[in-house]
């Protein structure tokens, strides 16, 4: 299902589903009030962004600091952004296939046995004001269930499935969101809203991820396979073109990636450029790798599962990228990453890595936010036009 289906399923029919189940749900807790449970076995659910899996993470952690097996739900194509750190055992990963209705509705159902076959005791809802992520945690039988509460913000309404209400700041990190809540579950008394808690940058620190020297050279191998002349004294330099399809206005143009690569290859005779991507896109790094035309400037797209990249992230000297995935990935190795930024703002979204963004700035940015569900009217992308391809390059010739 593309994603505008299924933002159309979540609103007509998550809203009436969300109103019946919460009805049910506050008879069941007048029959059997439930008192404050210390989590132990904790459910995270998280479906649709790939980076969150990277950006959750000191949250996760804080949760096993305080003693609780963690388990989570996703969607099958992005469980192996969880894989990366390894912070929630893969036996304790459930996943949905979400390429059409019926493999969803299918999976809801194995997902509502499972889920009680785990004795889940808590369920932490991470997504911003999904309906269909709210009936997940509503009906986990969990009980406590922590999650993002509209209060008085109009037309966010998912039910009254939580047991902590947690307020979303929309003015900081979110990381820090999502360790507070983590901090909502942990807190010993009641509080409207949660979580009435200060959190440093200090906790929001990811984990590094240890690459072996065999696994560097075995990828080294790989991008002979792609250009027979490379050796490690090349610098590598990763190009990343392409965005999910949930938001395709963070794509910067084409033709200004052409351009930069050019100049680039021109101005350093001592670098290797990998354009990289998913096997979907390698058709489209291939029309980049053209229009370069030269041959240090490799489609290596599709060359690489998920899992593997952190390998090449640990051998490359900087890479540049719109605001996908791969900018959220690097960020547990110490990958110099340059990130294009246009409807969504690097103060709420930024990589917690070795980072840094480049952002316009305009007025109407961000567009997209919890409040219209990430989903903006906009079709020309002005923000990320505004970004010049000089700009780009004063950033990465300095890296180089």
């Amino acid at each position: 299902m593309n994603v505008d289906t299924m933002r159309r399923i979540d609103y007509w029919a998550g809203v009436p589903l969300c109103a019946v189940v919460s009805t049910w749900l506050r008879l069941w807790h007048w029959l059997r009030p439930a008192g404050r449970i210390r989590p132990r076995r904790v459910l995270l659910i998280e479906l649709s962004e790939m980076g969150s899996a990277i950006l959750v993470d000191p949250a996760m952690r804080k949760l096993k600091a305080n003693g609780a097996e963690l388990f989570f739900l996703i969607f099958a194509k992005n469980a192996p952004s969880l894989h990366l750190l390894g912070t929630v055992p893969k036996e304790n990963i459930f996943t949905l296939r979400e390429d059409n209705l019926w493999h969803l509705a299918i999976d809801t159902l194995r997902y509502l046995r499972w889920v009680r076959r785990q004795r889940i005791d808590s369920v932490i809802d991470l997504e911003l004001f999904s309906r269909f992520t709210a009936l997940l945690t509503g009906l986990s039988g969990a009980g406590s269930r922590v999650g993002y509460h509209a209060f008085h913000n109009e037309g966010l309404y998912r039910g009254e499935m939580l047991t902590h209400k947690v307020a979303y700041n929309p003015h900081i990190h979110i990381s820090k969101n999502f360790i507070a809540l983590v901090n909502a579950l942990l807190s010993t008394r009641e509080e409207l809203p949660y979580s009435k808690t200060v959190i440093t940058d200090e906790e929001i620190r990811l984990a590094r991820v240890d690459i072996d020297a065999a696994r560097q050279d075995a990828l080294r191998e790989r991008i002979r396979d792609r250009h027979p002349d490379y050796d490690p004294s090349l610098r590598l330099v990763l190009i990343n073109p392409n965005a999910s399809e949930l938001l395709p206005q963070r794509r910067w143009m084409p033709e200004r990636y052409v351009a930069v690569m050019q100049r680039l290859l021109a101005e350093f005779d001592d670098i290797l450029i990998l354009i990289t991507g998913a096997p979907n896109e390698i058709a489209e790094a291939e029309q980049l790798r053209d229009l370069v035309d030269h041959p240090r400037c490799v489609n290596f797209a599709g060359a690489l599962n998920l899992e593997e990249l952190p390998v090449l992230y640990s051998l490359a000297t900087l890479m540049l990228t719109n605001d996908s995935g791969p900018a959220h990935f690097s960020a547990i190795t110490p990958l110099r990453t340059f990130v294009l930024f246009g409807p969504e703002t690097p103060k709420l979204y930024g990589s917690l890595g070795n980072s840094t963004p480049i952002y316009a700035g305009l007025a109407c940015s961000p567009c997209v936010s919890a409040a219209n569900h990430r989903k903006t009217p906009c079709t020309d992308n002005v923000c990320l036009q505004a970004i010049e391809v000089d700009t780009v390059l004063e950033q990465l010739r300095s890296a180089l």
